[in-house]
């Protein structure tokens, strides 16, 4: 007597597992080509200095060279002065150009840096050569769009103030949850943009 067997679905973990493994083949596919780390280069240095000149820790001024250090710089770098901003610990000037040093401000800018940078590369890979990546053109334009929303998170009152728009407390208020929805927007499109991948092919060229 026979008993007919159907195969398990995979659990939870299996799922995520293959998720990450698609996504790490879209971004591979990505920053194998010259245009994939260019623009991850590009646009990831270009955010990064977005996002300092936007908390105003870096600008000109008067042509110098100093480094200075405040007073208890380790217990200072973790003093919170607004929504996911830290106290700068120290002001770097070189020639004209003025960089207050707040490390965990530089952690944050970098690992948004990277994540715009790395949505942008996988969207221009996308829309030039799909199969690079093993995705459909339309991936490109999904994953470019978090992106924007993170400029807006970062600069936004600063764009404000530039034009002259009084913000009120609503609208400041607004840009403290952009940031972590930011966060997620740009996570979440990677992996949405991996779970499009077909992996039936994985021996395919990626150049």
């Amino acid at each position: 007597m026979s008993t007919d067997s159907t195969p398990s679905e995979p659990g939870i973990a299996a799922r995520i597992e293959g998720l990450l493994r698609r996504t790490a083949i879209a971004l591979r596919g990505a920053l194998t080509r010259n245009d994939g780390r260019v623009t991850l280069g590009v646009t990831g240095l270009s955010y990064f200095l977005s996002y300092l000149v936007g908390l105003r820790h870096l600008g000109f001024g008067q042509p110098g060279y100093e480094i200075s250090v405040v007073s208890n710089p380790l217990t200072r770098a973790f003093r919170q002065v607004g929504p996911f901003q830290w106290e700068p610990v120290a002001l770097v000037v070189a020639g004209p150009v003025e960089l207050l040093v707040a490390p965990l401000n530089i952690l944050l800018g970098g690992v948004l840096a990277t994540l715009v940078g790395l949505n942008l590369a996988v969207s221009v890979v996308a829309w030039r050569g799909p199969s690079a990546c093993r995705l459909g053109p339309g991936a490109g334009a999904a994953a470019g769009l978090p992106g924007l929303l993170s400029g807006f998170a970062c600069c936004g009152p600063t764009v404000l103030l530039v034009v002259g728009v009084q913000a009120s407390a609503g609208i400041l208020s607004l840009f403290q949850w952009l940031l972590p929805i930011t966060v997620v927007a740009l996570l979440g499109t990677l992996l949405w943009v991996g779970n499009r991948v077909e992996t039936g092919d994985v021996g395919s060229t990626y150049y």
